[in-house]
């Protein structure tokens, strides 16, 4: 009998090493001056900004779900990636933490280093427009668990904030302004019902027109959720913010009251933004209840900020500065936690 191989049982360690290879310099490319040690070695050093009197570390970790099968349809895996950074990143931001560091991690069928490379390239970008380094990650071969060309991906996002400036909703009053920052489209969430309404109800293909948008079907789901952190961090240098949110599932119902103190509520009014085209599509081919859509997508918000109302107007000047879609949503009110939609 010939001896078998890691590489015959499905394994291929060449191949890993090949990734590492090309993966490196991507990484690197997105090094902070407290980086000490990054990817290669069996874990990652990284000191806290020396800014920081009582620094205060604000983790998280979260994947892109099944949004990964629009990729593998459509055969793209260079903006995943910012997804997965993006889902991390914007729930530190939440918190009021500068992002600092991120590692991934890759479960894949059977490593292709020049798909690796391209699902990389995409956090590499998302960590630089977070301003956080990627310092590591695993990759792991699983021939049993993925079919070939299919993977799974995890992200981890630590940031730091100052003690006193740690962010948790706790200040949030009656009479606070509930400003919205838009979506780029879906973002990362409600995919298992989109791929339902679109391939299964619509019968579309991953290349065919996406009616209601100029778009192709792949060319808007797979549109990267939007990072904020830049945004976020000029903003609290200026204005007092009592609480943020990261719309992600759940929706605007779901998400707003994790961040509002017992006996405040969120009034918010629908039509103070405009909601993106993609959505009335899903909602008029699936059939989908006005409640559902508002639990299932970011409905075209993506982030949002409570202030005192004595700061709104500086607020939004200062986001559209910063290259922000903003409307006034609407406000803070008095009674039982939750959000009011006022149409």
């Amino acid at each position: 009998m010939k001896p078998l191989t890691y590489r015959e049982a499905g394994v291929d360690i060449d191949a890993g090493e090949d990734a590492v290879r090309r993966i490196t310099p991507l990484a690197r490319a997105t090094s902070r001056a407290e980086v000490i040690g990054g990817v290669g070695g069996f874990a990652s050093f990284v000191s806290v900004p020396s800014k920081y009197r009582e620094p205060v570390l604000v983790s998280s970790t979260d994947g892109v779900g099944t949004k990964l099968k629009v990729a593998f349809l459509a055969g793209r895996h260079d903006t995943v990636g910012i997804d997965l950074v993006a889902m991390g990143v914007n729930d530190i931001l939440v918190h009021g933490a500068e992002p600092l560091y991120f590692l991934d991690y890759i479960a894949i069928g059977r490593l292709d280093p020049e798909q690796i490379e391209a699902i990389v390239r995409g956090v590499a970008t998302g960590c630089r427009q977070a301003g956080c380094a990627l310092v590591g990650g695993e990759m792991a071969e699983h021939p049993d668990s993925h079919a070939p060309g299919e993977y799974d991906l995890a992200g981890f996002a630590v940031g730091v904030v100052e003690r006193t400036r740690l962010i948790d909703g706790s200040a949030v009053r009656p009479g606070d302004v509930v400003i919205g920052l838009a979506s780029s489209g879906l973002h990362s969430n409600g995919f298992t019902l989109v791929r339902r309404i679109i391939f299964d109800v619509m019968r579309l293909g991953v290349f065919d027109p996406l009616p209601g948008t100029d778009r192709s079907v792949a060319d808007e789901l797979l549109e990267p959720t939007r990072i904020y952190a830049r945004s976020i961090q000029k903003l609290l240098e200026s204005v007092e913010v009592r609480a943020m949110a990261h719309v992600t599932g759940g929706g605007l119902t779901g998400n707003v009251p994790r961040v509002l103190p017992q006996g405040c509520r969120a009034r918010i009014f629908r039509d103070s933004w405009s909601m993106p085209a993609v959505f009335e599509t899903l909602r008029e081919a699936g059939g989908v209840e006005d409640a559902e859509m508002f639990r299932t997508f970011n409905m075209g918000i993506g982030y949002l900020v409570i202030v005192p109302p004595t700061a709104a107007e500086t607020a939004a000047r200062l986001l559209r500065e910063e290259g922000e879609k903003v409307a006034r949503l609407g406000e803070v009110v008095a009674g039982e936690r939750g959000v009011e939609l006022v149409a």
